[in-house]
């Protein structure tokens, strides 16, 4: 099988589809791995390395795309890219179609691709593997970026998170107590901010207060949610409903009620949001003043530690990449219930979420 690693070329995209030790791992079994020039340079693996263990190195992007059998991204294609496409090719990747254009869920359609999307891998408890590592990292990083907004030098209030003697702690509010939730959570709680969690599901709240049980939890409801809008410093939204866009569950009314200077960030951002004022941010030009609340919404946080984050999905991925190429795509799905509840675009035809049955209907929190 040829599996094709491309270079990623969404904004401030870091991550690469393959490590050179899964390319090692493949070319092992025969495979050949076209890796596209400098795909992985800036998650530190250099062509020299992915050479060195039997990959190859292409030079265009239209070769890498028009090689594949199997392609190997991260971000989903742009048209661009669908456009180079070989025709019938799979493509495995953290895709999020669910925010996807209309024009590009076309595209892969008339090429008649298969798609794999990691994020919407689920095991049979209810848990998504590979969204897993993503989530726990995006959950860490927002603590630290969270901090950073709240200074003056980022146009913040001027406030530390865990205050000093004779200041108080900043207020934080998480919405959603899920994996996000939780390690926003913990890196909160460990910069000394006093935190509010909010979730439909109170054995979620119990879970996490009994990490921190200094922390204050509420059911999640409008009324609640309005009540710690009003009092949040920073307030951090991860809502996630499988297979389908988050639900607004942050009115514009209830941002308009926050404190001038105070922080939003949207971790739900990369399917479409969970708050009424957000829009996609990027790396680069990352936040925006909506209400006179500063906005963070960039859809890859993880991608600010390329390296980490493109081992840790690939350790829960592997598995399920391997599978594809030794048994081939259409085999693999047959044989393997939690990967095919992967497939959104099969042979260009689309296909339902195969989740346990009434889940797309509730609120979830990752």
């Amino acid at each position: 099988m040829n599996i094709c690693i491309p270079k990623e070329r969404r904004s401030f995209e870091f991550r690469v589809g393959l490590t050179p030790g899964g390319v090692q791992l493949l070319t092992r079994q025969g495979h050949v791995c076209y890796i596209e020039h400098d795909a992985g340079l800036e998650a530190g693996f250099s062509d020299q390395d992915y050479l060195k263990i039997g990959g190859k190195i292409v030079y265009t992007a239209q070769e890498v795309f028009g090689r594949a059998d199997l392609l190997l991204k991260i971000a989903r294609p742009t048209l661009e890219e669908i456009e180079w496409l070989n025709p019938g090719a799979v493509i495995a990747g953290l895709l999020h179609l669910s925010s996807a254009k209309n024009d590009e869920i076309r595209g892969l359609h008339e090429k008649e691709a298969s798609t794999l999307a990691y994020e919407q891998i689920l095991l049979p408890d209810g848990t998504y593997p590979v969204r897993k590592p993503l989530s726990q990292i995006g959950g860490r990083l927002s603590a630290q970026i969270g901090a950073r907004l709240l200074q003056n030098n980022s146009g913040g209030k001027g406030i530390i998170l865990g205050g000093i003697p004779g200041i108080p702690q900043a207020k934080v509010v998480v919405i959603g107590a899920g994996i996000v939730g939780n390690f926003a959570t913990r890196g909160f709680v460990d910069m000394g901010a006093h935190v509010i969690v909010l979730d439909t599901d109170l054995n979620a709240l119990e879970h996490i207060q009994q990490y921190s049980p200094g922390i204050s939890t509420l059911l999640s409801n409008p009324v609640n949610i309005a009540y710690a809008c009003k009092h949040a410093d920073l307030m951090i939204g991860a809502v996630y409903v499988s297979g389908d866009r988050p639900p607004v569950v942050v009115t514009r009314e209830m941002v308009r009620s926050m404190r001038s200077r105070s922080v939003i960030m949207d971790i739900s951002i990369d399917e479409g949001g969970c708050i009424e004022t957000s829009r996609p941010t990027t790396h680069e030009n990352s936040t925006f003043v909506e209400e006179n609340v500063i906005h963070y919404c960039v859809p890859n946080i993880p991608s600010l530690v390329a390296r980490s984050a493109t081992c840790a999905f690939l350790n829960a991925a592997f598995d399920h990449i391997f599978k594809i190429a030794a048994d081939g795509f259409d085999q693999a799905i047959q044989e393997n219930p939690v990967l095919a509840t992967g497939v959104r675009i099969f042979h260009g035809e689309p296909r339902g979420a195969n989740s346990p049955s009434g889940q797309n209907n509730r609120v979830l929190t990752y």
